[in-house]
C-alpha cells in the first residue's frame, strides 16, 4: 500500500481518501468501544429534564440508526487518522539531541542528520586536514551522542636555534608546548604561556634551559641558562671578556645542553721587522774590452723591505707571529756589468819570455783577487789604480781575469822595465 490508498472493509478495493465523500450534518459518528486496558474518560450524566426527560426520548427515538452505507464511508477515516498518528511517532524517532562542542564551547542541539559529517554540515563547521573530530567522520549519530571538534592551528615554531612548521588543537601556548612535548620549566617564551592561540596560529621562539660549562681563569662555573648566544652564557657565569678575549666556540653561537666552553685571554703587541731585497745584475758586452775581461760599471745595492708581525699570547703561549702588512722602504739598485767581447793580442813583444808566473807568486802569492792591507794594490801584480788604468784596464784590477792582468803586466814592463816591482821585480829572469 502506497501514498494515501487504502483498501475497503468490504471489497478490499483501492480507495483514495482524498476523494472519500464528506458526511452529512444529520449523521453522527460513533467511535468503536475502547480497547483493553485503555479506559475511556467517563463523560457526566446530563441533569434530568423538567418533564422526566420525555423530549430527550422522542429526539432519540426519531434518531435513525445508521445504515450499512454510512459503516462503510466511516472505515477510511478511521484508517487515515491511524496513519497519520503512526507518522508522527516516526517523525518523533528520527530527531536526535546531541551535544556538538567546538575548540571547547559545547551546545546541545537537536537534529536529523544520520552521521558526524552530515552534522558538520548542517552547523556549517568547517573542518581541515589537522582538525580532530571525534567521533570520527561518517560515524553514525544516535540520540545523547557527544560531538568534539578541535581545529588545528598553524605554529612557526623556534626552538633552540630549530625552526619548523608545526600544528597543534591545543588553545593556548602553555596547551601547544605539553601537546608537543617540550619542557618549559627554566624557558625563555617568547609569548605569554597563557596566550591564545588563533585560528590563524602564530610565531613562538623556545629556549629551553640548559648546562653550560665555562672554563676561564684556571676556574670551571656550570650555569642552568636559557641564554640565546655563548657570550650571554658566559657573561651570566661570571666572566668578563676583555680587549682581544674571545671563546673557543663563536660567541654569536647556540649554547649546547653539556657544552663546554673556554674563554681565551688574548694579549696582542707587534713586531717590525726590516729585510735587505737582493739586487738584480745588467750584463752587457762592450767591444773596447779585451774577452774574458768584466768591468763594473756600477755597484749594486740591495733594497730594504719593511715587515709588521702581529704577535699574540693565548692563556700566557706565545702564538706564530703573523704579518700584518709589508712596504718597500728602498728599491734596490741593479749592479751593471761590462763584458769584453775585443780579441786579446796573442802576445807583448820583448815581455812573453819572462817569468811572469813566478813574479805573481812573489806579488800575491798567485791570487789573482788579492789586495794589500791598505786596500791601495790589488791583483796578481799588485797594480794601483792609476797605474792599470794608464795601461788601458777598466774598473778595478783585481776585478780583471788573470789573463788581462799578465797582459797589462806586459804592457807595463816594456815601458817601465821591473822597476814597478822593486822586491819581486828579480824572479821575472829566475
Amino acid at each position: 500500500m502506497s501514498g494515501t490508498q487504502f483498501e475497503t472493509y468490504e471489497t478490499g478495493a483501492p480507495y483514495d481518501v482524498h476523494s472519500a465523500p464528506t458526511l452529512p450534518y444529520g449523521d453522527t459518528y460513533r467511535p468503536p468501544l475502547p480497547r483493553q486496558g485503555i479506559h475511556p474518560v467517563p463523560v457526566p450524566a446530563p441533569a434530568p429534564a423538567p418533564d422526566g426527560g420525555r423530549a430527550a426520548r422522542r429526539r432519540r427515538e426519531r434518531r435513525p440508526a445508521p445504515t450499512d452505507g454510512s459503516l462503510r464511508r466511516l472505515v477510511p477515516r478511521a484508517l487515515v487518522v491511524a496513519f497519520l498518528a503512526g507518522g508522527t511517532t516516526a517523525f518523533v524517532a528520527e530527531d536526535k539531541a546531541v551535544e556538538l562542542t567546538v575548540d571547547g564551547t559545547p551546545r546541545t542541539l537537536h537534529t536529523f542528520a544520520d552521521d558526524v559529517t552530515e552534522l558538520l554540515a548542517e552547523e556549517g563547521v568547517q573542518v581541515g586536514a589537522h582538525d580532530v573530530i571525534t567521533p570520527a567522520p561518517g560515524t553514525g549519530l544516535t540520540s545523547g551522542e557527544e560531538v568534539t571538534v578541535r581545529h588545528g592551528r598553524p605554529v612557526l615554531l623556534t626552538l633552540d636555534g630549530h625552526r619548523r612548521q608545526v600544528w597543534t588543537t591545543a588553545q593556548t601556548v602553555a596547551g601547544a608546548l605539553r601537546e608537543l612535548g617540550v619542557r618549559t620549566q627554566g624557558a625563555y617564551l617568547s609569548a605569554p604561556a597563557s596566550r591564545r592561540i588563533g585560528r590563524e596560529g602564530l610565531a613562538l621562539h623556545v629556549r629551553t634551559e640548559r648546562v653550560v660549562t665555562v672554563l676561564a681563569d684556571g676556574r670551571a662555573r656550570t650555569v642552568r641558562t636559557n641564554a640565546a648566544t655563548v657570550s650571554e652564557a658566559v657573561e651570566q657565569a661570571g666572566v668578563t671578556l676583555r680587549g682581544e678575549d674571545t671563546t673557543s666556540v663563536p660567541g654569536t653561537g647556540f649554547p649546547r645542553d653539556g657544552q663546554t666552553v673556554t674563554v681565551l685571554r688574548i694579549t696582542g703587541s707587534q713586531q717590525v721587522r726590516e729585510d735587505p731585497v737582493p739586487f738584480a745584475e745588467r750584463r752587457t758586452e762592450d767591444p773596447t774590452l779585451y774577452r774574458g775581461t768584466e768591468v763594473v760599471q756600477q755597484a749594486g745595492r740591495p733594497g730594504l723591505r719593511r715587515t709588521t708581525y702581529a704577535l699574540r699570547t693565548v692563556n700566557g703561549v706565545r702564538q706564530k707571529p703573523r704579518e700584518l702588512r709589508t712596504e718597500l722602504v728602498r728599491e734596490p739598485r741593479p749592479q751593471i756589468v761590462r763584458v769584453g767581447t775585443r780579441a786579446r793580442p796573442a802576445s807583448v813583444r820583448g815581455a812573453d819570455h819572462l817569468n811572469w808566473q813566478a813574479l805573481a807568486a812573489c806579488e800575491s802569492g798567485g791570487r789573482p783577487h788579492a789586495v794589500d792591507p791598505s786596500g791601495t794594490y790589488g791583483g796578481l801584480y799588485q797594480f794601483d789604480a792609476d797605474t792599470w788604468h794608464s795601461l788601458g784596464g777598466e774598473g778595478r784590477p783585481e776585478d780583471a781575469t788573470a789573463a788581462e792582468q799578465t797582459y797589462r803586466a806586459k804592457k807595463l814592463y816594456v815601458r817601465s822595465g821591473a822597476s814597478p816591482w822593486p822586491h819581486c821585480g828579480a824572479r821575472l829572469r829566475s
